[in-house]
């Protein structure tokens, strides 16, 4: 086995934040973009010949009110719209997943965060104060009260994603929603007041009874399923009694041998390649110096 990257991890686009409020910057820019169109299941609608984007001038010949900014790679502009602001209907689409797999690392983190944004937008209709309707500002990054002025701003939900272990066993658990055999590591949003690692010692010890000792930070991956942010971490624990929440349906400990095995005679599936969770597993299958010292009892 082989340590793969993760989905949507790579460097994005030059958000160009100050261009935001300079509508006729926009409006130059829109001429020549690549628009990315999202249907009501935020998946992207190819264009004729299959094309990622659609030309800006077949959405539009000026910029829609509704068109959200994603930013620039090069002097190459990226706009983002809704299906209903096209007439040209699309044959294929494209869901998240599959365009992190079979897009460039560039387009599927456009993609990534194209899908987060809309669907903040189409949740944030209405006030969270007053109830009036809040109007999309900021070229698709504040929503304005249009009753009492309140601004909101697009949200992102961390999460944590735990390789817990004692350096020889790992901890993995399983959700009876999930296909038949996949396991992964433990995971859970971080509440309010909380720091992450409070957050991943808290979810262990929900989630399976282990008490967990010490964690490291070790990357993080936006994730548009639809709008968290996985923070990822090693985190010890001595091998000890498994009792599993009601959230997951079982929880085990194995060692590299078991898991070796199980994957390999096809008894156990590994999360998808394209997710943290894969990585960090692999990363703890394949550890090297960095990893082994952390895992050391005295660490």
């Amino acid at each position: 086995m082989t340590a793969p990257g993760f989905a949507f991890s790579q460097s994005g686009l030059d958000r160009a934040e100050h261009f935001r409020q300079m509508p006729q910057k926009l409006d130059a820019l829109w001429q020549y973009a690549n628009v990315l169109v999202l249907n009501e299941k935020n998946e992207a609608c190819l264009y004729d010949d299959g094309a990622r984007y659609y030309p800006a001038a077949r959405v539009s010949l000026q910029r829609p009110d509704s068109a959200t900014f994603l930013g620039l790679s090069g002097k190459q502009a990226y706009f983002a719209v809704t299906q209903d602001a096209v007439s040209h209907l699309p044959v294929t689409t494209v869901n998240v997943r599959a365009a992190a797999v079979q897009w460039p690392a560039l387009d599927a983190t456009v993609f990534a965060q194209a899908k987060a944004l809309l669907h903040w937008q189409a949740h944030s209709k209405y006030c969270g104060r007053c109830g009036a309707i809040s109007d999309i500002k900021s070229a698709g990054y504040n929503a304005v009260c249009t009753g009492c002025g309140l601004v909101s701003y697009p949200q992102t939900h961390p999460a944590t994603i735990m390789c817990v272990s004692d350096g020889e066993h790992l901890l993995l658990g399983r959700q009876a929603v999930w296909p038949e055999k996949r396991w992964s590591l433990l995971a859970g949003f971080v509440e309010p007041g909380e720091s992450p690692e409070q957050t991943v010692v808290r979810e262990v010890a929900e989630e399976s009874g282990v008490v967990v000792q010490r964690v490291r930070y070790v990357a993080s991956q936006p994730w548009p399923m639809p709008m968290a942010l996985m923070l990822g971490f090693d985190a010890y624990a001595p091998v000890q009694p498994v009792v599993p929440s009601e959230e997951l349906q079982a929880a085990r400990w194995l060692s590299r041998a078991q898991l070796h095995q199980e994957v390999a005679s096809g008894e156990l599936l590994l999360p998808d390649a394209l997710s943290i969770s894969h990585h960090l597993i692999m990363r703890w299958l394949l550890r090297n110096a960095d990893t082994s010292d952390f895992w050391h009892t005295n660490g």
